[in-house]
Order: structure tokens, then C-alpha cells, then sequence
């Protein structure tokens, strides 16, 4: 079955809104109190246009690279993380600042010891693939195991002052199992496979434990200061449509009804019209515009956007691209997918872009 006729294939988001947390903003400068575009389009609300972000960043974070080449460290240390945040906000005004970081840093928290290494990504030292190993596992106390978030996201939304939304974001169960069970990144997903279909009750239990401690990173994340959070399940790809429903989808759900908050749903492989259909007029949907649409000239560029805008309707939706930036993508076709939707014409909705 092709990805894009999988229920389970919906990739990378749920966003949880959350509405201005109590005591999370100490003496701001000026507070603006118009409530950010993203979020109005996030809760289903009539909006002037399709609110416009994107996952990753560009240009000169490949100099903050050089100069400090440990991903953790760059994830790790506020000043870092917040700099690193602010740099598209700075350049080009999107209308949601997401906070730089990865889904995997609360393992060391969990007492499940990792690192990402330069030119092979995560590395877990002990993989999780029995009930012994399940059981070592702890629950995630964000305030203990990554203050440095809360401080981050603290600064962030002073900085930011409601003229975006600040996000959070945090891994899916299944898709922070496949991490751990598989001891890294995977092509086969062979290993979490056998664990689910020899040991399902070992991977149930380890699932659990993941929704816990991740409905308890987004209530963290949400007190500090961010607005909305994504669950990035990446992984649920590789999952059948009834292996989706068994080990994916009852663990979104338990995180998402704990929060409750509106869900939107982005996808490289799926096309937003068959979203759409799928999930009906009601639901806001985020997403999804194909990465590698941005190496191409600024018209074709244009011509994606107002076809993703199109299929999605008006109203509750928000425009990203189905995954992050690419390396070595233009920065000048970075901002002119940034840009585009404010000098649209949505009052027609017929995408006229203004002369």
C-alpha cells in the first residue's frame, strides 16, 4: 500500500493551541494583546489568510554550526536556543517562531542515555527491547531534566510579544519507541516490528510511559510561555493502517484528550485535497507543501502554494511545507514562501496576488 492511501501516514502533526498560560510572562515590555493569526487559524476561527511557518532554519544557523557543532549544545543552552529560534523570526516574520530543539531531549531525562552525532543522528547507548529494559525507564520531570526549555521558551515569548505564535513541539510515542527500540535512526524498522508483533504488551508498556511523560511536556512547555506544541510522529509511516491503530493513534489521542486542544494534521505524501475530504470542512489541517518545491523558480513556487491553499479551503489552515527546509535550499525561495501569502488577495479567494 503507497503512503499516500495510508490512514497512519498522516506525518509530523498534531498542534496543541493553548491559550496564554498564568504567571508564565513576568513583566513584558509592552504586551501586545492581539491574539496571534496562528492560533486563531489553529482554533478554527475566521482568518485574513492562511497563517505561514516553517521547521528548521537557514542561512547563517549554518554559521552558529560551525561554531559550536554539537547538536546538544546548540539545544542544550539557552542563549543558543534562543538565538537559533529567533533567526527566522528576525529575517522573515513568519507567523509562528517554533523553539529550536529535538524530540528526543527529554530521553536523558527518562533515564535513557543518548546522543546525535554529526553524520549519523541519534545514537541511543542502551536500547529499550525488553520488559527489564521498559521498567528502567522513568517518567519525564521536565522542570528537573531540561530547565533550560522553560527558560527559553520564558524569553521567547516576551521577545516574540504575541506577533507570532511561539511553539513548542515533542515526539510522538511511537515514533520516540522507534528511536529507542531500534538504537538509532532506521531504514527496516525491523527491530520495534518484532517487538510489537512478539512482545506487544513490553512495546504497550513502553508506549505508556511515553504519553505520560510527553502530556506532561507539553503542560511544561505551555506554562512557559509556548502557545501551541506539535507532536511530530515521523515514524507512523512505517506502520500499517490496523498497526497504526493498535500502537500510534490510542496513545495521540490519550495526549491530545488530556490537553484539549483543536488538532491539525500535515503530510508530505498526502494531498491536501484528499485531507480535506477525508477529515471534513470543521477540522483545521496544517501542512503541505513538498520541501524540494522550493529549489524551483519563484512562479512554480507561487503556483504550489495557491494549489495547497486552494484544497484546503478557506479558513483553518496553516501553511508549512510537509517537512523541514533542505540543506542548501535558496534563502531567497525561503522568503518568498514566507512572504507570498501577505501580498495575496484571500477576500476573493481566488489567490489574485496583488500587483
Amino acid at each position: 500500500m503507497g503512503r499516500a492511501n495510508r490512514p497512519g501516514s498522516f506525518r509530523a502533526c498534531k498542534i496543541a493551541a493553548h491559550p496564554d498560560p498564568p504567571g508564565a510572562v513576568a513583566e513584558p515590555k509592552a504586551v501586545n494583546a492581539t491574539e496571534p493569526l496562528l492560533l486563531n487559524a489553529a482554533r478554527g476561527k475566521e482568518v485574513e489568510r492562511p497563517p505561514v511557518w516553517l521547521m528548521r532554519q537557514a542561512g547563517s544557523y549554518q554559521l552558529l554550526c560551525e561554531k559550536h557543532p554539537s547538536f546538544r549544545e546548540r539545544s542544550e543552552n539557552v542563549d543558543l536556543v534562543v538565538e537559533i529560534s529567533l533567526q527566522p523570526w528576525e529575517v522573515f516574520k513568519p507567523d509562528g517562531v517554533i523553539l529550536f530543539s529535538d524530540i528526543l531531549t527529554p530521553l536523558s531525562g527518562m533515564n535513557i542515555p543518548f546522543d546525535i552525532v554529526k553524520g549519523k543522528g541519534p545514537i541511543i547507548f542502551d536500547p529499550i527491547r525488553t520488559a527489564a529494559d521498559v521498567e528502567k525507564v522513568r517518567e519525564f520531570t521536565p522542570d528537573e531534566s531540561v530547565p533550560y526549555v522553560g527558560e527559553a521558551l520564558t524569553i521567547l515569548r516576551k521577545e516574540v510579544n504575541n506577533e507570532a505564535a511561539l511553539l513548542g513541539f515533542v515526539g510522538a510515542p511511537f515514533t520516540l519507541a522507534s528511536y529507542v527500540v531500534e538504537g538509532g535512526s532506521s531504514k527496516h524498522f525491523s527491530k520495534i516490528k518484532r517487538l510489537a508483533f512478539s512482545e506487544p504488551k513490553v512495546l504497550h508498556a513502553l508506549l505508556q510511559k511515553f504519553a505520560t511523560s510527553m502530556a506532561k511536556y507539553i503542560q511544561y512547555q505551555a506554562d512557559k510561555g509556548a502557545q501551541a506544541v506539535q507532536i511530530f510522529d515521523s515514524w507512523a509511516t512505517e506502520l500499517s493502517p490496523v498497526d497504526f491503530e493498535e500502537f500510534s493513534l490510542p496513545y495521540l489521542k490519550q495526549i491530545v484528550d488530556t490537553e484539549s486542544v483543536p488538532i491539525q494534521i500535515s503530510h508530505l505524501y498526502f494531498d491536501m485535497a484528499e485531507g480535506r475530504k477525508r477529515l471534513g470542512p470543521n477540522v483545521a489541517v496544517q501542512g503541505n507543501v513538498d520541501p524540494g518545491v522550493l529549489f524551483g523558480s519563484k512562479e512554480f513556487i507561487t503556483e504550489r502554494i495557491k494549489d495547497t491553499v486552494r484544497k484546503a479551503g478557506k479558513g483553518k489552515h496553516i501553511l508549512n511545507l510537509g517537512h523541514g527546509i533542505v540543506v542548501g535550499t535558496p534563502e531567497e525561495n525561503v522568503a518568498h514562501f514566507l512572504r507570498l501569502l501577505r501580498d495575496l488577495d484571500t477576500r476573493k479567494w481566488g489567490f489574485r496576488v496583488k500587483g
